[in-house]
Formats: structure tokens, sequence, C-alpha cells
């Protein structure tokens, strides 16, 4: 049976679990509530980057994307910071809903599959 991997783990998830060379990233949110969405998407962003990072990978080779946004009215701000951190033909297949977040403050949370 192939071994499945969990780093960062924690009492209530593991923020990454790799199996069968796909890596699956929990829902990546923001450190710093303080800061407004483009803020925050960045935050998110580069804790994508180096959670692919640690395990061999990157954005180029993510399989698919879910974003969740607590409000669309800001869409706009965080597609101008994802447009400027996501390479030009390699974007993944990608579905972004407005939700309502565990806190408040959160502006955005982003769920991700890649390839290792």
């Amino acid at each position: 049976m192939p071994e499945i991997k969990r780093s960062h783990v924690g009492k209530r998830l593991s923020e990454v679990a790799v199996h069968q060379g796909t890596i699956y990233l929990a829902g990546q949110v923001p450190e710093d509530i303080t800061q407004d969405m483009a803020g925050q998407t960045r935050q998110v962003l580069a804790s994508i980057d180096a959670l692919l990072a640690e395990h061999g990978s990157d954005k180029s080779r993510i399989l698919s994307c879910q974003i969740f946004l607590s409000d669309m009215s800001q869409a706009a701000a965080m597609n101008e910071v994802w447009d400027a951190w996501v390479m030009p033909g390699q974007t993944p297949p990608r579905a972004t809903v407005g939700a309502t977040l565990a806190q408040r403050e959160k502006l955005i949370e982003v769920v991700i599959v890649a390839a290792v």
C-alpha cells in the first residue's frame, strides 16, 4: 500500500499530505489579519510557495486551486496579487467562491493540490 506522508501535523489537521507524487495543502490563511485583501493574499501565496518548496515542488506544478473569499467584492484585489504571482502559461484550474470563513478578520483561504 502506498505511503502517505504528513507534515506540520497538529491536533486538528496536517498542513500537508503527500501521496503518490501529489501534494495536498490544507487551507492556507493569513497570519496578519490587520492587512487588507492584497496583503492577506500575498501572505497566503508566500505560505503556499514555502510549503511547496519544502516538499520539492513549486507553483508551476499546481494541479488545482480553490480560493475562498469572505467578500466577493474584493475579488479584484485578490486577482491583482494572484495575477502577479502565478506563472504565465502555468495557470492552474481554479475555483473562487464567497464563503463565511472561520475567523471574520481572515479575508481569504486557499486550498492547493500540486504535483511533486
